[in-house]
Protein backbone atom coordinates (compact mmCIF):
# COMPACT_ATOMS: atom_id res chain seq x y z
CA UNK A 1 0.00 0.00 0.00
CA UNK A 2 1.17 3.47 -0.73
CA UNK A 3 1.54 5.96 2.13
CA UNK A 4 -1.21 8.12 0.62
CA UNK A 5 -3.64 5.18 0.55
CA UNK A 6 -2.77 4.30 4.15
CA UNK A 7 -3.32 7.90 5.18
CA UNK A 8 -6.72 7.98 3.42
CA UNK A 9 -7.73 4.67 5.04
CA UNK A 10 -6.78 6.00 8.47
CA UNK A 11 -8.74 9.21 7.80
CA UNK A 12 -11.85 7.20 6.93
CA UNK A 13 -11.51 5.08 10.06
CA UNK A 14 -10.95 8.20 12.18
CA UNK A 15 -14.06 9.84 10.68
CA UNK A 16 -16.24 6.78 11.32
CA UNK A 17 -14.70 6.03 14.71
CA UNK A 18 -17.05 8.06 16.92
CA UNK A 19 -20.13 6.62 15.21
CA UNK A 20 -18.86 3.07 15.56
CA UNK A 21 -18.16 3.81 19.22
CA UNK A 22 -21.71 5.17 19.67
CA UNK A 23 -23.15 2.13 17.87
CA UNK A 24 -21.18 -0.22 20.13
CA UNK A 25 -22.12 1.59 23.34
CA UNK A 26 -25.82 1.85 22.46
CA UNK A 27 -25.95 -1.77 21.26
CA UNK A 28 -24.45 -2.86 24.58
CA UNK A 29 -26.81 -0.60 26.57
CA UNK A 30 -29.72 -2.10 24.60
CA UNK A 31 -28.57 -5.55 25.68
CA UNK A 32 -28.47 -4.33 29.30
CA UNK A 33 -31.90 -2.68 28.95
CA UNK A 34 -33.51 -5.81 27.50
CA UNK A 35 -31.82 -8.04 30.06
CA UNK A 36 -33.04 -5.78 32.88
CA UNK A 37 -36.59 -5.74 31.48
CA UNK A 38 -36.45 -9.53 31.14
CA UNK A 39 -35.19 -9.83 34.73
CA UNK A 40 -38.08 -7.67 35.90
CA UNK A 41 -40.74 -9.48 33.85
CA UNK A 42 -39.55 -13.12 33.95
CA UNK A 43 -36.97 -13.31 36.75
CA UNK A 44 -33.96 -14.03 34.53
CA UNK A 45 -31.53 -11.54 33.02
CA UNK A 46 -30.54 -13.59 29.97
CA UNK A 47 -32.85 -13.24 27.01
CA UNK A 48 -31.81 -14.85 23.77
CA UNK A 49 -31.13 -12.31 21.09
CA UNK A 50 -30.15 -12.51 17.48
CA UNK A 51 -26.42 -12.24 18.29
CA UNK A 52 -24.65 -14.37 20.88
CA UNK A 53 -22.55 -11.50 22.28
CA UNK A 54 -23.82 -8.74 24.59
CA UNK A 55 -25.10 -6.49 21.80
CA UNK A 56 -28.48 -5.59 20.33
CA UNK A 57 -27.70 -3.84 17.02
CA UNK A 58 -31.22 -2.44 16.77
CA UNK A 59 -30.42 -0.25 19.77
CA UNK A 60 -27.28 0.98 18.02
CA UNK A 61 -28.99 1.82 14.71
CA UNK A 62 -31.84 4.00 15.97
CA UNK A 63 -29.62 6.42 17.96
CA UNK A 64 -27.24 6.81 14.99
CA UNK A 65 -30.14 7.75 12.72
CA UNK A 66 -31.45 10.20 15.32
CA UNK A 67 -27.97 11.68 15.83
CA UNK A 68 -27.72 12.25 12.08
CA UNK A 69 -31.05 14.09 12.16
CA UNK A 70 -29.92 16.08 15.20
CA UNK A 71 -26.59 17.04 13.60
CA UNK A 72 -28.25 18.55 10.54
CA UNK A 73 -30.15 20.89 12.87
CA UNK A 74 -33.70 19.84 12.12
CA UNK A 75 -36.40 21.84 13.91
CA UNK A 76 -37.21 20.51 17.38
CA UNK A 77 -40.81 19.49 16.55
CA UNK A 78 -39.51 17.39 13.66
CA UNK A 79 -36.90 15.78 15.95
CA UNK A 80 -39.70 14.95 18.40
CA UNK A 81 -41.60 13.23 15.61
CA UNK A 82 -38.50 11.39 14.38
CA UNK A 83 -37.76 10.23 17.95
CA UNK A 84 -41.11 8.42 17.79
CA UNK A 85 -40.89 7.14 14.20
CA UNK A 86 -37.23 6.12 13.83
CA UNK A 87 -36.98 3.55 16.69
CA UNK A 88 -40.33 2.03 15.72
CA UNK A 89 -39.28 1.82 12.07
CA UNK A 90 -35.95 0.22 13.05
CA UNK A 91 -37.79 -2.26 15.29
CA UNK A 92 -40.32 -3.09 12.57
CA UNK A 93 -37.71 -3.56 9.83
CA UNK A 94 -35.49 -5.60 12.17
CA UNK A 95 -38.37 -7.87 13.17
CA UNK A 96 -39.55 -8.24 9.58
CA UNK A 97 -36.04 -9.09 8.33
CA UNK A 98 -35.32 -11.55 11.14
CA UNK A 99 -38.64 -13.30 10.60
CA UNK A 100 -38.15 -13.35 6.83
CA UNK A 101 -34.59 -14.68 6.97
CA UNK A 102 -34.77 -17.01 9.99
CA UNK A 103 -38.53 -17.71 10.19
CA UNK A 104 -38.46 -16.77 13.85
CA UNK A 105 -39.89 -13.84 15.75
CA UNK A 106 -37.68 -12.75 18.67
CA UNK A 107 -40.43 -10.52 20.10
CA UNK A 108 -44.15 -10.57 19.55
CA UNK A 109 -46.54 -7.75 20.31
CA UNK A 110 -49.49 -9.41 18.53
CA UNK A 111 -51.43 -9.69 21.80
CA UNK A 112 -51.18 -5.95 22.43
CA UNK A 113 -53.51 -3.25 21.15
CA UNK A 114 -52.41 -1.06 18.24
CA UNK A 115 -49.75 -3.43 16.97
CA UNK A 116 -48.46 -4.08 13.45
CA UNK A 117 -47.70 -7.71 12.52
CA UNK A 118 -46.47 -8.29 16.08
CA UNK A 119 -43.26 -6.36 15.35
CA UNK A 120 -44.26 -2.99 16.84
CA UNK A 121 -47.02 -1.67 19.07
CA UNK A 122 -48.06 1.74 20.32
CA UNK A 123 -47.14 1.07 23.97
CA UNK A 124 -43.52 0.18 23.19
CA UNK A 125 -43.27 2.85 20.49
CA UNK A 126 -44.06 5.39 23.21
CA UNK A 127 -41.40 3.81 25.44
CA UNK A 128 -38.85 4.06 22.60
CA UNK A 129 -39.90 7.66 22.02
CA UNK A 130 -39.13 8.60 25.63
CA UNK A 131 -35.88 6.63 25.60
CA UNK A 132 -34.86 8.26 22.31
CA UNK A 133 -35.31 11.74 23.73
CA UNK A 134 -33.43 10.74 26.87
CA UNK A 135 -30.70 9.29 24.67
CA UNK A 136 -30.37 12.38 22.43
CA UNK A 137 -30.46 15.03 25.12
CA UNK A 138 -29.27 13.23 28.26
CA UNK A 139 -27.12 10.25 27.41
CA UNK A 140 -25.45 11.29 24.15
CA UNK A 141 -23.45 14.16 25.70
CA UNK A 142 -22.06 11.64 28.23
CA UNK A 143 -21.32 9.04 25.54
CA UNK A 144 -19.60 11.70 23.46
CA UNK A 145 -17.51 12.73 26.49
CA UNK A 146 -16.64 9.08 27.06
CA UNK A 147 -15.58 8.76 23.42
CA UNK A 148 -13.34 11.83 23.65
CA UNK A 149 -11.81 10.41 26.81
CA UNK A 150 -11.22 6.95 25.28
CA UNK A 151 -10.49 7.97 21.68
CA UNK A 152 -6.77 7.16 21.89
CA UNK A 153 -7.61 3.66 23.10
CA UNK A 154 -10.70 3.14 20.91
CA UNK A 155 -9.11 3.79 17.51
CA UNK A 156 -6.47 1.03 17.87
CA UNK A 157 -9.07 -1.33 19.40
CA UNK A 158 -11.65 -0.59 16.68
CA UNK A 159 -10.42 -3.19 14.14
CA UNK A 160 -10.56 -5.88 16.85
CA UNK A 161 -14.06 -4.77 17.88
CA UNK A 162 -15.20 -4.86 14.24
CA UNK A 163 -13.66 -8.29 13.78
CA UNK A 164 -15.39 -9.66 16.90
CA UNK A 165 -18.73 -8.15 15.91
CA UNK A 166 -18.42 -9.52 12.35
CA UNK A 167 -17.42 -12.96 13.68
CA UNK A 168 -20.45 -12.98 16.00
CA UNK A 169 -22.70 -11.93 13.13
CA UNK A 170 -21.33 -14.59 10.75
CA UNK A 171 -21.34 -17.33 13.39
CA UNK A 172 -24.89 -16.48 14.43
CA UNK A 173 -26.09 -16.36 10.83
CA UNK A 174 -24.41 -19.69 10.04
CA UNK A 175 -25.74 -21.54 13.09
CA UNK A 176 -29.26 -20.17 12.75
CA UNK A 177 -29.39 -20.97 9.02
CA UNK A 178 -28.06 -24.47 9.74
CA UNK A 179 -30.87 -24.93 12.24
CA UNK A 180 -33.38 -23.90 9.58
CA UNK A 181 -31.92 -26.38 7.09
CA UNK A 182 -32.28 -29.15 9.67
CA UNK A 183 -35.87 -28.08 10.34
CA UNK A 184 -36.62 -28.05 6.60
CA UNK A 185 -35.16 -31.54 6.30
CA UNK A 186 -37.30 -32.82 9.18
CA UNK A 187 -40.45 -31.23 7.75
CA UNK A 188 -39.99 -32.61 4.23
CA UNK A 189 -42.64 -35.15 3.34
CA UNK A 190 -41.24 -38.65 3.06
CA UNK A 191 -40.60 -39.96 -0.43
CA UNK A 192 -42.82 -42.81 -1.40
CA UNK A 193 -41.12 -45.73 -3.05
CA UNK A 194 -42.37 -47.43 -6.17
CA UNK A 195 -44.38 -50.39 -5.35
Amino acid sequence: MTPLLLQQSYSMVAAASPYLFYFTVYSFLGWVLEGSYNLYSTGTFRKEGFLKGPFKPMYGCAPLLLLAAHEISLPFPLLLLLALIVPSAVEFVSGWLLKGIFRRQWWDYSGMPFQLQGHICLKFSLYWWGLSLLCLYGLQPLVNFLYLYLERVWIPVLPIALLLFTADLLWTFRTRRRGLQLLDHLLEPPELGEG
